[in-house]
């Protein structure tokens, strides 16, 4: 998703007259595009901030960084507050207004805007890919989240749930298509969420999926993520008859035990979820599965990650990934529960995976 916002932004700039420069020494203006789903990313960031600012006595234009996305939105007051290098802040729904920003910063002023939307999709923006010579692109299809996990700050970092009209998403693929690309990625928080307004009724992602595979029988269709508590058959069906959608599906199950699952707010329970996975590779036999899974989540015992672990072994994933819990703020976890398994048994936890 950061690298179709970062298209976006690219887009925007092109049209307000700005050129993309791969040379640090020389440019005028570093936007730091941010995340802030686990804290390991926004560490990232504050070295890249550390980085840059030695740079100071290279560059030919001493200016400070922009930081955009998730990690702005968050931090928006502490950044500004505490790095000298940053003089402009603009959350995910703000890049349109990135030209008067940058325009205020031309006078030494500190600029920001960080409101979110209720209905900013950018589906009039055309991206400009980062790699023209891909054949692999990404088309975003919503923004936002309504799910509302207990762990998750996407919520509240990347606002509420809007979905992308058809024509637009369609329009856009027919581009990719005629520039050669020959693999579409549709991305979303949670793609079984699309809709078209109003919220009830309308336009379902899997008659989103069936038009988008039928633009160019050749490309090959990708999309993430589905979430498990409402993954709909009729996806299942469009996956089947398209030999152009991929098989291979992206399930976050987050953790293999129930009690867990329900602290989380994930919707389903470890058996709903290995009903699904039976049900799909039944329809689907050479499906290929992945997965997202959260060690230490708060009061996680042993024998509540060894369900994750037995989960694992079950399913038998063609890929998955474990990270450990990093509390955030805002989220209902940092209001209602504590961070209370220590990090050297994360750290365990996450070796122990690598065992299966």
């Amino acid at each position: 998703m950061n690298v179709n916002d970062a298209e976006i932004v690219l887009a925007i700039l092109k049209n307000n007259d700005f050129e993309p420069t791969k040379d640090l020494i020389e440019a005028d203006v570093i936007l730091i595009l941010t995340c802030a789903i686990r804290d390991s990313a926004e560490e990232k960031i504050w070295g890249r901030l550390g980085f840059l600012k030695g740079l100071k006595r290279t560059r030919k234009k001493d200016r400070p960084s922009r930081l955009l996305g998730c990690m702005a939105e968050r931090l928006k007051t502490k950044v500004l507050e505490t790095s000298d290098m940053v003089d402009l802040v603009a959350g995910p729904d703000s890049y349109r207004d990135l030209p008067r920003l940058l325009s205020l910063t031309d006078t030494d002023q500190r600029s920001v805007n960080v409101l979110l939307s209720l209905d900013e999709t950018y589906a009039d923006i055309s991206p400009v890919r980062l790699n023209e010579n891909s054949i692999s692109a990404y088309v975003s299809i919503m923004r936002g989240c309504d799910n509302m996990c207990t762990y998750c700050i996407v919520p509240f970092t990347r606002g509420r749930e809007r979905s992308r009209p058809v024509s637009s998403i369609l329009r856009e693929v027919e581009q990719l298509s005629e520039k050669g690309v020959k693999e579409v990625t549709l991305l979303g928080q949670n793609v079984n969420s699309y809709r078209l307004k109003p919220k009830k009724g309308g336009l379902r992602f899997a008659d989103l999926l069936n038009r988008v595979a039928a633009v160019n029988p050749e490309m090959r269709i990708r999309f993430t993520s589905p979430h498990p508590k409402d993954f709909p058959d009729e996806v299942v069906e469009v996956i089947r008859q398209h030999s152009n959608v991929c098989k291979n599906l992206h399930m976050p199950a987050q953790s293999g035990n129930s009690v867990v699952l329900e602290r989380m707010r994930r919707g389903y329970t470890r058996e709903a979820y290995l009903e699904l996975v039976r049900s799909i590779r039944l329809k689907l036999p050479d499906v290929a599965l992945s997965s997202d899974f959260i060690c230490g989540f708060c009061g996680e015992t042993d024998e509540e990650f060894e369900d994750t672990l037995s989960l694992m072994e079950e399913v038998r994933y063609n890929q998955a990934y474990l990270f450990a819990y990093s509390m955030r703020e805002r989220t209902t976890a940092h209001r209602r529960f504590k961070d209370d398994v220590p990090p050297d048994v994360k750290q365990r936890r996450c070796l122990k995976r690598n065992k299966i």
